[in-house]
């Protein structure tokens, strides 16, 4: 904001002396009015002050001295201050020059702007419009703001009905407390706490729970000893499932730049020693402000570093399968402008961008901004609208998975300083899209023998195109996983572990849509051991394999190369209509297809080895429909 007022005043003193003549005739007052301007350019605003109310006490119609000390006040951010002053110009002008009605009217647009004082600042616009000249209507600052002015007037027309409450204690205990983020099941939250309200003083990472009532949190406390360092620790991000932490450290013994980005797994229950995440990710800059995706394969973030549009930009880095981070790139241009863009939050579904920026169209300062994600492009950002953006900085926007609610940080002022800063929400606008509804899935991963936790990886997958949608992992202690994830039809979830049978299911069939404590038990590879390889289509009556199984069918290579010790059965299923003979054949014929997807990968003959059952083997009554689907289908036995 500070930039912006700072190139308001530089344009308000070249506006002003476009004409060298003034509303009075006496010389002193007009010599000390010019020696408010020569103190005025030496930044010496206060004595500039002094001389420009000398003038008006020697000539109380001095108009331009009114202007020119309002202008001081609103650089200095004194704006009730400012529109005082102006005010009582005003009241002297009379009939003033147009040149004068145009300082005065264009003057108080700005401050009423800057107080969020939108109607008037509208007013203010159409009655200077008439007196500004053909050259100021062709500048780029009149284009400006005539823009803003009508983008204003879009707002005030449809404004978005929120109602903001503060959270509860005992949050909001501290000084300062601020960028909340959520776990997917919204019974975690974290922030960054300072322990004052100056930048010089340390910042951690705070942790809160939701307790059974729904309502109420437990009282915050620091997250783990082996994060928050003598050092800063905050503005942190947190995968759906709670296990993956990325935060920012300042000016700790191994960063890179002044902050840099770290990360830390959630390990069996209990948090591992962090790492900073490396040069691939972390320049020698400022690097902050992590939105990580919900499945922890994308991060985004703000940096200052070489090679951006101008200011903060923001950044990303994709995992990639061995763990480790690709090398940042820009978002790009229609992200990022010459300006400020910060505190991006990626939604948990991976199809809509939040950021903060004072580049694009806004109200004033930092507005919130979003981007859709469309085949894989992002869209022209939108100003998320009017009242959660306003005149004032707005940033570090957290939105539920459950869409209920978005939580931020707004701060209380003593004068111009920053005397608290406090945890907040409201009910998130259902007229803003969010795209496709999320589902989760919780439950957890046992051995089907002893009951033991496993930690096995799950993932979704789009079965139209093979392309997994989001990754997750059990927790090694518990088993326990949670799983959130667009509601797409037509996705499998495989869950697998070296040395296990798979598990495969088909999200709908199965009926997985936000189901809790389902428990999923993986069988030890043995002899005579079975599983239902599900996602392999046929059409009616055919054996041709369908495109959409193409996900399972790599899964069973990638079953088979991991584990090069299991040989295996395919074993061809069908109901009862037709007859027996025909039936065998139809699922022998199925059978190997699947047994030449796996030849043509490479699999030695023998491993595979195609049976066909028929229709002797069901695991429903043939009796309905979806009986009979479910029987209609291919299990994997070891051999």
């Amino acid at each position: 904001m500070n930039r912006l007022v700072f190139l308001v005043f530089i344009f308000l003193q070249a506006f002003a002396v476009q004409s060298q003549t003034y509303s009075i005739i006496d010389s002193r007052a007009i010599k000390m009015h010019q020696e408010g301007d020569e103190l005025a350019k030496r930044r010496m605003y206060d004595q500039a002050i002094e001389k420009y109310k000398a003038s008006i006490q020697r000539e109380g119609g001095f108009l331009e001295s009114y202007i020119k000390w309002s202008r001081i006040l609103f650089t200095q951010k004194k704006l009730d201050e400012a529109l005082e002053v102006v005010n009582r110009g005003e009241a002297r002008a009379g009939k003033a020059s147009e040149q004068i009605q145009a300082d005065i009217g264009w003057l108080k647009m700005y401050i009423f702007l800057a107080q969020g004082a939108f109607e008037q600042a509208v007013t203010s616009f159409d009655t200077v419009d008439k007196y500004l000249t053909p050259s100021f209507r062709s500048s780029r600052e009149y284009i400006d703001q005539r823009a803003r002015i009508a983008y204003v007037r879009l707002v005030l027309e449809n404004p978005l009905d929120i109602t903001k409450e503060r959270l509860p204690e005992p949050l909001n205990q501290f000084a300062m407390q601020y960028f909340p983020v959520l776990t997917a099941d919204s019974k975690k939250i974290l922030f960054t706490k300072r322990d004052g309200i100056k930048d010089f003083q340390k910042e951690d990472i705070f942790v809160s729970y939701l307790l059974d009532d729904g309502e109420n949190w437990t009282k915050p406390a620091g997250i783990s000893e082996i994060i928050n360092t003598p050092y800063n620790e905050g503005t942190c991000t947190i995968s759906a499932d709670g296990n993956i932490l990325i935060y920012t450290s300042c000016d700790a013994p191994d960063s890179f730049g002044s902050c840099d980005l770290y990360i830390a797994y959630r390990v069996n229950g209990k948090w591992q020693r962090p790492g900073n995440m490396g040069k691939h990710v972390n320049s020698r800059f400022w690097d902050s402000q992590p939105s990580l995706s919900a499945d922890g394969r994308m991060l985004f973030f703000s940096s200052n570093r070489r090679g951006g549009y101008g200011g903060n930009d923001i950044w990303y880095t994709v995992r990639k399968a061995d763990g480790s981070w690709s090398e940042a790139k820009n978002l790009g241009g229609i992200i990022n402008t010459p300006k400020d863009e910060v505190s991006p939050f990626m939604y948990f579904n991976n199809e809509v961008l939040f950021f903060a920026s004072n580049g694009h169209l806004g109200l004033g300062g930092l507005d919130i901004f979003l981007s859709r994600v469309i085949d894989g492009e992002f869209t022209e950002p939108e100003n998320i609208g009017y009242p959660i953006n306003d005149h004032r900085d707005q940033f570090s926007l957290f939105i539920t998975a459950q869409r209920d609610y978005a939580y931020y940080t707004e701060s209380t002022f003593q004068g111009q300083e920053i005397e608290r800063s406090l945890l907040y929400r409201f009910k998130f606008p259902e007229s803003v899209a969010l795209g496709d509804k999320l589902i989760v899935t919780q439950g957890k991963v046992v051995n089907s023998k002893t009951g033991k936790a496993i930690d096995a990886r799950l993932s979704l997958v789009s079965l139209s195109n093979d392309s997994t949608l989001y990754e997750f992992r059990a927790d090694g202690a518990s088993g326990e996983f949670m799983m959130l994830y667009p509601d797409k039809d037509f996705s499998g979830l495989y869950v697998e572990k070296e040395g296990y049978l798979p598990k495969i299911f088909n999200v709908d069939k199965d009926g997985l849509k936000n189901k809790d404590n389902l428990e999923i038990s993986l069988i030890p590879i043995a002899t005579g051991e079975e599983f239902v390889f599900e996602n392999i289509f046929f059409d009616f009556d055919k054996h041709e394999l369908k495109p959409e199984s193409m996900s399972s069918l790599k899964r069973l290579y990638e079953f088979l190369i991991t584990n090069p010790n299991a040989n295996i059965y395919i074993n061809g299923h069908t109901d009862n209509v037709g007859s027996t003979a025909y039936n065998e054949g139809l699922s022998l014929r199925r059978a190997e297809a699947v047994k030449d997807y796996l030849l043509g990968k490479g699999i030695k003959e023998g491993r595979a080895i195609p049976l066909g059952k028929g229709d002797r083997e069901p695991i429903k009554p043939n009796d309905t429909a979806e009986n009979r689907a479910f029987n209609r289908r291919i299990t994997i036995s070891i051999q």
